[in-house]
């Protein structure tokens, strides 16, 4: 598999907003489908990424604390939305509006995540990206673990204060970005 730049290029890559990014893991995040907008926006061939972790489209700009709330929502079979910024192979970063959802056996067992992901609003990512740059910072702040539970403190404070769940911050994000 190629390695994803280590330098990023400080550009951002889009797609087209009829366009959707899919992609289907198994139970430990490891690719087992990408569609063909995926492979062309992460620049990325299909055998390159099959059998990856999703991880390696991570952006190092991402915090860690959605990564935590995502993976536990999912684990209490549950669909999440999310911002979230990506890095392509070639160093480039791209936005998107993520929904992920649990795949479910005919016995009602989660069987893996399915993820289909949207070009979002200008102003959605810049207020997601403000809010990150701030979930980071704490994380890398503190460090390690504690870190991680300190950038979640700050996200539970956060929404508290708002009076709402992620879901909520994330569709008035959303709202907001297509009201302008």
């Amino acid at each position: 598999m190629r390695t994803v730049a280590t330098r990023l290029t400080g550009e951002t890559r889009t797609f087209g907003e009829h366009e959707l990014i899919v992609t289907k893991t198994d139970l430990k995040g490891r690719l087992t489908y990408t569609n063909d907008v995926f492979l062309r926006i992460s620049v990325y061939e299909e055998h390159e990424v099959i059998g990856q972790p999703h991880n390696v489209i991570r952006h190092p700009d991402m915090p860690k604390v959605i990564f935590k709330l995502l993976w536990d929502t999912l684990a209490a079979g549950q669909e999440i939305f999310a911002y979230v910024v990506n890095l392509a192979s070639d160093g480039v970063a791209y936005w998107v509006l993520a929904h992920v959802t649990p795949s479910f056996d005919a016995d009602g067992r989660i069987v893996g995540y399915h993820s289909s992901r949207r070009l979002p609003e200008p102003r959605a990512v810049e207020a997601a990206a403000a809010l990150y740059a701030r979930l980071r910072a704490e994380e890398q702040r503190v460090g390690g673990q504690a870190g991680l539970t300190a950038s979640w403190r700050m996200l539970q404070d956060m929404l508290a204060e708002r009076g709402q769940t992620y879901d909520e911050f994330v569709w008035e994000l959303t709202n907001e970005g297509t009201s302008s």
